[in-house]
């Protein structure tokens, strides 16, 4: 994890498709190259009186599915803290919470990065600071990082499915 000094600004990115907030089962798919962030998003049926639970798995075929694939992604995190312990995050208190999707501006985490990487011969601090810190905060995990873009998609198909897609497009 990394500190934050007062500087980061968080803004929710409302463009978005909403992901399911029960089970969005979010997975990763990274390379050095490469990172692709699959998650359900929400279904509601028509009617849906919200008495009942709708049980999802990595193999409930025909569910929306956002593939979100990352342009320049240089580091990323997936993990903790979970929506139940989602004020232990950092940025919290700045506005990050559940279940949205968010771009850091003035991050804390592309600036320590920047300095880490200026002992480099070839550094060039605006190539580091060019890039955005993005958040995807879930039910039961966030993933975090810093990339140039991203760009959805999203399709219908199994969490299981979207990620036998994506290992066979790797190059």
């Amino acid at each position: 994890m990394y500190c934050i000094d007062g500087n980061d600004r968080v803004i929710e990115l409302t463009d978005l498709p909403q992901c399911d907030i029960g089970a969005p089962l979010p997975s990763l798919v990274a390379t050095e190259r490469q990172t692709f962030l699959i998650y359900y998003l929400q279904n509601v049926p028509p009617g849906w009186d919200g008495t009942s639970v709708r049980v999802v798995g990595p193999n409930a075929d025909g569910e929306r599915v956002a593939i979100i694939s990352f342009k320049h992604c240089l580091a990323h995190m997936f993990g903790p803290p979970n929506d139940e312990a989602f004020e232990g995050h950092p940025l919290a208190k700045l506005g990050l919470h559940p279940y949205s999707v968010f771009r850091i501006e003035n991050s804390s985490w592309v600036r320590t990065l920047e300095r880490m990487n200026a002992v480099h011969p070839h550094h060039r601090p605006e190539t580091m600071l060019s890039l955005s810190h993005y958040i995807f905060a879930f039910h039961d995990s966030m993933f975090e990082c810093i990339a140039s873009a991203y760009q959805i998609e999203v399709h219908k198909a199994s969490i299981r499915n979207a990620l036998g897609r994506l290992a066979m497009a790797i190059d």
